[in-house]
């Protein structure tokens, strides 16, 4: 049986950073159907050690109520971190749907002829290593496993020690999904276990492509500090909802409330909510009423407050419009315009996700195109910020750079691109001279 070095703490993390890169040319050498035949087998083994996974999961939740007890996790970083069946059966779902995605590697981008029998190719090629630093969610491991392995990157796992137990199940059960496949690499997915571990990952730009931190907004900024590699994150998920004067208001206590209940400690949550103040003694109290009921505290503006007396309503502070709660707990401002919503957006939002409530097509435009976020949705909720509901199988996270990669990161932004020349003999000179014409003719693919 071939062994991997996963709980191995003993062998340093350059030496498996430098492993990683050796198995990440073994993985580009995969085909497709190889790729996908792993990840339906890998699908059946998370299944079938279903039980397994669970058990883990609950050792790290039993150690867990203590530090909630100690005032050292949070509610929601709980939630993250606790696992029940539907979960398991999600981890599947999720690498199989992965599999069935199409081949994102050497897609042809472009293709031009420089000059007779001298074409140049734009291909979708691997990254090489990823670096995933993450907190509480151990489903991340079999998420981003999946994506890596289809679009033949080699993995570095760091979760955090809340999950330890359930992490180190995670990829043990992957690894032996890769026993049966000789071709593929062991030390294509390692996991680290120590801070020391991610301190020394960060310096290893050599070898590794790129890092992308998944969690709270501390952890997020500590990679961004500390990293010679190039960072591919987000640091908070501030996301809003605007009701608009000309909203409909069914629609709107709707939206509201999916995007704040659904799972309020997803980074995809609202946690303010912005209205229109011509439309906010109609939508107002019906919604803080809705809300209420399901359990949500409201940090209301001065205006809000004395729409809504005698309602237990926070009086709502400065640093509330920038705080990501992570939980059931919403500010609400009314506003009188449009563009005092997006002035609004634009000096406390993180560049996540907004969204617009409003039958006017022309408000829904003009907030459309002149918000600053990865994901700007006109009448539907913020939860749908994902990459399933994306349809890209599964997700590394959420990017709110601008630069490879933005909102939902799937496959595209594990893929880079490379030039391929095919010449007969072509030299420079040739044309530094004047013997030679460069024609740069775009090639019909």
């Amino acid at each position: 049986m071939r062994q991997a070095s996963t709980g191995t703490s003993q062998i340093p993390v350059a030496e498996l950073s430098r492993r990683a890169r050796v198995a990440s040319r073994q993985l580009a050498r995969l085909s497709n159907d190889c790729r996908n035949e792993i990840l339906t087998k890998t699908a059946k083994t998370i299944e079938e050690n279903a039980q397994r996974i669970l058990d883990s999961n609950a050792l790290d939740c039993r150690a867990a109520q203590l530090t909630i007890a100690a005032g050292k996790m949070s509610s929601s970083m709980f939630a993250r971190l606790r696992l029940i069946p539907r979960n398991i059966e999600e981890m599947a779902t999720r690498v199989r749907d992965v599999a069935r995605l199409p081949d994102p590697l050497g897609r042809r981008l472009a293709a031009t002829e420089l000059d007779e029998n001298l074409v140049l190719y734009k291909e979708t090629c691997p990254l090489g290593v990823i670096g995933i630093v993450f907190e509480s969610r151990p489903d991340v491991v079999p998420q981003v496993a999946a994506l890596a392995l289809k679009s033949a990157n080699a993995l570095l796992l760091k979760g955090g020690t809340e999950a330890f137990h359930t992490n180190q199940t995670l990829v043990e059960i992957w690894h032996h999904s890769l026993e049966s496949f000789p071709s593929v690499p062991l030390e294509a997915v390692e996991l680290l276990h120590t801070r020391d571990d991610v301190m020394e990952l960060l310096t290893l730009n050599h070898d590794v492509d790129v890092i992308i931190p998944r969690g709270s907004r501390e952890l997020v900024d500590f990679v961004s500090r500390n990293s010679l590699i190039p960072v591919l994150g987000h640091g908070e998920g501030i996301c809003h909802v605007y009701v608009d004067r000309a909203a409909d208001v069914e629609k709107a206590v709707k939206i509201t409330l999916d995007s704040k209940t659904q799972y309020p400690a997803a980074c995809n949550a609202v946690e303010t909510l912005l209205v229109h103040q011509e439309i906010a003694a109609e939508f107002l109290p019906r919604a803080a009423l809705e809300l209420m009921q399901a359990g949500v505290e409201l940090r209301a503006c001065p205006n809000t407050l004395a729409l809504l007396k005698g309602s237990k309503l926070i009086p709502a502070g400065e640093p509330d419009w920038a705080t990501e709660y992570s939980d059931l707990v919403l500010s609400v401002k009314m506003v009188g315009t449009l563009d005092d919503a997006i002035a609004h957006i634009h000096r406390y939002g993180s560049g996540h996700t907004e969204t617009i409530v409003t039958e006017n097509n022309e408000s829904a435009k003009r907030f459309m195109k002149e918000i600053d976020a990865a994901g700007v949705f006109h009448n539907a909720s913020t939860r749908f910020a994902d990459g399933f509901r994306y349809g890209l199988g599964a997700e590394l996270g959420i990017s709110t750079s601008k630069l490879h990669a933005r909102g939902p990161v799937g496959l595209e932004g594990l893929i880079t691109y490379k030039y391929k020349l095919f010449g007969g003999g072509h030299t420079v000179a040739e044309y530094v001279s004047g013997a030679r014409r460069f024609t740069h003719r775009t090639v019909v693919q």
